[in-house]
């Protein structure tokens, strides 16, 4: 991979994640209800900063979990697949709460598709959202984000990378070549 540009800094970065969480909010009419399931890997560190904001707005507590989707992929049939299995850790019941599913990037939709069925078949929420921190284009499912951090459009031949603290000590969004 060849590094492009960074186009996202920290502080823009942290402006993304402050902006989601107040659309979050309005389009909820509050968090009173809300649950947010981070998509393991960089989905869970930013469903936490998500909740974070939303608490330091609302003063609420918005549970957080873990989506490990790799069980739900639809691409583990391909030869030289062998799926390493984590864990998820969702200590709540979804059944009749507003699910916000939280991503880092959104491009053919495989992903989420495989987080919501893995939500559905744990219960039946009321609603599920999507915040991608990225929407990167190029969709191969019917799937949208109701919240991005960045429409970074991209060629097939690009990768997008959201940098995290958590797992890489630093905040940033960067694109490469393939």
């Amino acid at each position: 991979m060849k590094f492009k540009s960074v186009v996202m800094d920290d502080a823009a970065f942290l402006r993304a994640i402050t902006r989601g969480a107040h659309q979050i909010i309005e389009k909820n009419e509050n968090a009173d209800n809300l649950v947010l399931i981070g998509i393991k890997t960089r989905g869970v560190p930013l469903a936490k900063m998500l909740a974070e904001k939303i608490y330091e707005i609302e003063n609420t507590k918005v549970p957080v979990g873990v989506l490990d989707i790799t069980l739900y992929r639809d691409d583990l049939a391909d030869e030289n697949q062998d799926p390493k299995i984590n864990s998820s850790e969702i200590p709540f019941d979804v059944n009749g709460k507003i699910v916000v599913l939280v991503d880092d990037v959104l491009y053919t939709g495989r992903t989420v598709r495989a987080a919501m069925d893995a939500v559905i078949k744990i219960g039946r929420p009321s609603k599920i959202e999507l915040f991608e921190m990225v929407d990167r284009g190029h969709r191969e499912l019917p799937i949208r984000a109701d919240f991005v951090g960045k429409n970074i459009p991209t060629s097939h031949s690009e990768l997008i990378k959201v940098n995290v603290k958590e797992q890489d000590g630093k905040y940033n969004i960067e694109i490469y070549d393939k």
